[in-house]
């Protein structure tokens, strides 16, 4: 596993035409201004920012890239994970393919143990975070062992979560 800069994680993002992420955390200190407008009920702000990812979104799809997540959620939703629910419909618009899968699913599901990506079929990154949830020290690995177990994991846990909109719908 090799540790690489935060410039370099958009780098090889960019880089990436098939695109999978596999979520793990119920709450991301990196969104904390977002999460902080959500609580006031600033929406405004947090639909602004929202926005500028599903821009990002069809910027890519445009691009023709292909990006699918798959968020493990505990339930209840956290506040951080209500506000992702609400407003995550602007990027899927755009062509992100996101499903929810409820934590109480996954008990016997391997899963690595960090925020996984799997470029191109080809590559896993992972997000490594601090304990303030922020981004610490991504890693990056083309070790077919490593890529393989990311695949199989995030295939696993696609076919057992729910499609965006029909989440959002029975919440």
């Amino acid at each position: 596993m090799e540790s690489i800069s935060i410039q370099r994680r958009r780098e090889l993002l960019d880089a990436t035409r098939d695109l999978m992420k596999l979520e793990l955390r119920d709450n991301y200190g990196m969104d904390g201004d977002d999460l902080k407008a959500w609580l006031a009920g600033d929406l405004d702000t947090v639909e602004a920012s929202y926005a500028e990812w599903a821009e990002s979104m069809a910027s890519m799809t445009a691009h023709g890239q292909t990006f699918r997540r798959v968020r493990v959620v505990s339930e209840p939703l956290s506040d951080y994970q209500q506000m992702a629910v609400r407003f995550s419909g602007l990027a899927v618009d755009e062509g992100e393919q996101l499903r929810w899968l409820p934590r109480r699913l996954v008990s016997a599901v391997p899963l690595p143990g960090n925020d996984a990506f799997v470029m191109d079929g080809t590559a896993a990154m992972f997000n490594v975070l601090n304990g303030n949830d922020d981004k610490s020290q991504p890693q990056y690995s083309r070790d077919p062992e490593v890529v393989k177990f990311c695949i199989n994991a995030f295939e696993a846990a696609w076919e057992l979560a729910v499609p965006h909109y029909e989440y959002q719908r029975a919440r």
